[in-house]
Parts: C-alpha cells; sequence; structure tokens
C-alpha cells in the first residue's frame, strides 16, 4: 500500500480543494468572458421596462427593485424564468429581453410565478390572485383606503383621524396633529422651590 494513500480523509480533503480550485477558476474566466462580451455591446444608460427608467449601470435584479410593486424575491423569480444572468448589467440587455422581461413583469401568472410571491392576493373584486405594479398598485391602495373608510371600520376611522393604523402608541409619537410638547407651565403668583 503506498503511503499517501494511508489517510482517507486527506485525500477526500485535498480532492475536494482540487475541485473546489477548478470551479473557481471556471467561474473567473466565465466571468471574464461574460464582461468581455458585455464590452463588445454598447451600454445604454435608461432602460425602460414597465413604463419606468431603470439604470443601466446597475445589475438587471436591482434594477427591477426600482420598479413599484417588484420587491427582489420578484425580481429573482422573474430573471429565473427569463432565463438572463442576475449580475448582467441592465444596460446590456437586448431589445428582445427587455421585452420578454416586461412581458413577465405584467402577467406573471402566464408565465408560472408561483402565487405566493404576488402582491395582492385573492383580489375582493374577482377574487383571483394578482401581481400589481406602478400606478395600477397606487390606484388599487388608494381604493381600499376609501373603502375602508366607506364602511366606517377601525382602520378606516383610523385613516380619516390620520392616526396610526397598526395599533402604534400615540402618547410620544404620532404628534403630527397634536402639535409641539409644551411641558408643564408654571401659574405666575407661585415661587420656585418648596411651599
Amino acid at each position: 500500500m503506498y503511503p499517501f494513500f494511508h489517510n482517507k480523509a486527506r485525500v477526500r480533503k485535498s480532492a475536494f480543494r482540487v475541485i473546489k480550485y477548478i470551479i473557481l477558476y471556471d467561474s473567473f474566466f466565465l466571468r471574464l468572458f461574460v464582461m468581455a462580451e458585455e464590452q463588445k455591446q454598447e451600454l445604454k444608460y435608461f432602460v425602460r421596462i414597465a413604463n419606468t427608467d431603470l439604470d443601466g449601470n446597475k445589475p438587471i435584479n436591482h434594477a427591477l427593485t426600482k420598479i413599484k410593486g417588484v420587491s427582489f424575491m420578484f425580481s429573482n423569480a422573474v430573471l429565473n424564468v427569463v432565463g438572463i444572468g442576475k449580475a448582467k448589467k441592465a444596460g446590456y440587455l437586448s431589445d428582445a429581453e427587455t421585452a420578454r422581461i416586461d412581458e413577465v413583469v405584467r402577467e406573471p401568472a402566464k408565465f408560472g410565478i408561483p402565487p405566493w410571491i404576488f402582491n395582492r392576493k385573492k383580489d375582493p373584486e374577482d377574487g383571483t390572485d394578482k401581481h400589481l405594479i406602478g400606478t395600477a398598485l397606487t390606484f388599487t391602495q388608494d381604493n381600499d383606503i376609501k373603502m375602508m373608510k366607506k364602511m366606517r371600520s377601525y382602520k378606516g376611522v383610523r385613516h380619516s383621524l390620520g392616526l396610526p393604523v397598526r395599533g402604534q402608541r400615540t402618547r410620544s409619537n404620532f404628534r403630527k396633529n397634536k402639535g409641539k410638547v409644551l411641558g408643564v407651565k408654571k401659574k405666575e403668583g407661585t415661587k420656585a422651590g418648596r411651599v
């Protein structure tokens, strides 16, 4: 028996170390290749997706979060469906990739994105799961608040009074309606100290 193979754990460790370095080596050259490919194309400084201008210098998964209603998790799901790398800069996307991302962001249910990631589950009007973005999201939020005010629910009353809705205390914070804190005023006839 060879003396090197005496310790099986050492052999396993060295084999894993070699595999780890091969993977790191390959990923390094893959990154260099992608960067070289990106430099051949011209960088667009603004990319328009879902009626929003995105920064072309940012990676696409971060740039998508600028769209109102798109979270980091949702942008990852969209990029997985489309098949675009998350580290790719938004400015290097082709027009076809941009159109595909726009289509998936607007109608995610059609492309197999799970409904637990949507921002409007069981819509009161039609009972479906939706994902709203941009002005549709703000319009729906405003309508929900108006409906709560109209039906005079507790949350609606708190919204109409301008007070916190979610059970926070109002003694020390949320003083915009109460005015500035004045403290204790002394009467004019009393002297300082004990009586």
